[in-house]
């Protein structure tokens, strides 16, 4: 590996620990910041509020919580890369962090711990099941009509974008041969330590909306828990082929005619050219192979200053891939679901999804 290149990459490692590591500090932070302006108000007007007292400890007590289980995700992070944490030198190791120890993470990062832990709402709570019946389950059954049962192990089933590694669980779970894709780090971390570390149903509780400081109907909303995993990640058959990939989604998977579906969820929308990734697809597809997407079209690089990015709309988007020679066999739209979404809130933001299965022609 190039040695600047191997720097950026325990830097950035580094960077996403920290943030981790800055949760408490943050959150109390925010917390604080409420309380101050609370104390300031007329003592008439505070008298109002009796509850806010018991509620900022309440408060407290979930962003302790929180930070016990994120310290758990931080423990088992030596394991995600091959050569453990010892990949990075001791010495570069005590000088990176002490460098970031007079460093506060950016907002950016911190809001990525946040996303991450209403990510274990989605994927691994029971409450977080409608969503997932939404997104995961066509693909589920349709995977099981496209192949023969007594195939599904040798049938090869990538999965980009995959998060917290439900999807790619389910999937191995049918017998099917499934690896997981992840470029973010923040993920890989978290399904490191959900797929590899957690053999108990209801091991922990979190609070998943504990910084969702607006639109609820009760406070008690805010500071609800949620226990993980509703499942053992580890019960699988044991002859199950299940596997998990780190690094993006372009670089890594150039091998041609290497898979025998490739399923896209809430994914394509997340490439600073969208052609790019069906260029990809495309290629990597066995002939014969279908590619199956579930999702909207938010394009996250869109407005963002400094970064390139091509906005089409599903109508160019199907235009594109016919051209490329895929032949689109089942498409349904306006499918409506959330994203991570908290039911109580008094905000509800809901996509109209698409879903598809194209194959590569034979």
């Amino acid at each position: 590996m190039n040695g600047d290149l191997a720097n950026e990459e325990k830097k950035h490692f580094f960077r996403i620990i920290n943030a981790y590591r800055y949760y408490r500090i943050y959150s109390i932070k925010r917390l604080e910041k409420g309380k101050k302006f609370f104390d300031t108000l007329p003592m008439y007007q505070q008298k109002w509020i009796p509850t806010f007292s018991s509620t900022y400890e309440d408060m407290l007590t979930a962003i302790n919580a929180n930070n016990q289980f994120i310290t758990q995700i931080i423990k088992h992070s030596k394991h995600v890369f091959q050569n453990g944490y010892d990949y990075f030198d001791k010495r570069y190791k005590n000088e990176v962090i002490k460098d970031l120890h007079y460093q506060i993470p950016s907002q950016f990062d911190m809001e990525k711990v946040d996303s991450t832990v209403k990510q274990f709402f989605r994927d691994w709570s029971l409450e977080g099941k409608l969503e997932r019946d939404i997104s995961y389950t066509p693909i589920l059954i349709d995977l099981q009509l496209l192949f023969k049962e007594d195939t599904f192990q040798e049938i090869s089933i990538l999965i980009p974008g995959c998060g917290l590694g439900r999807l790619v669980y389910e999937i191995a779970k049918l017998g099917f041969t499934a690896q997981g894709n992840e470029w973010s780090l923040f993920m890989l971390l978290a399904s490191n330590f959900i797929l590899n570390n957690c053999k108990t149903i209801n091991a922990y509780q979190i609070h998943p909306w504990l910084h969702q400081y607006t639109n609820n109907y009760q406070t008690t909303q805010q500071t609800a828990h949620i226990a993980i995993p509703d499942v053992n990640p580890s019960d699988i058959p044991e002859n199950s082929n299940f596997s998990m990939s780190a690094g993006d989604f372009l670089e890594i998977y150039t091998e041609e005619n290497a898979w025998d579906s490739v399923i896209t969820c809430f994914f394509v929308d997340t490439a600073h050219n969208i052609l790019d990734y069906f260029e990809t697809i495309q290629k990597i597809l066995k002939p014969g192979g279908y590619w199956i997407n579930f999702g909207p079209l938010l394009y996250h690089y869109a407005d963002m200053p400094n970064e390139t990015s091509i906005e089409l709309s599903y109508e160019q988007i199907k235009i594109a891939i016919i051209k490329m020679g895929f032949k689109l066999i089942k498409e349904k739209c306006n499918i409506q679901t959330g994203y991570a979404q908290n039911p109580k809130s008094m905000l509800q933001y809901l996509y109209n999804c698409v879903y598809f299965i194209a194959q590569k022609p034979k």
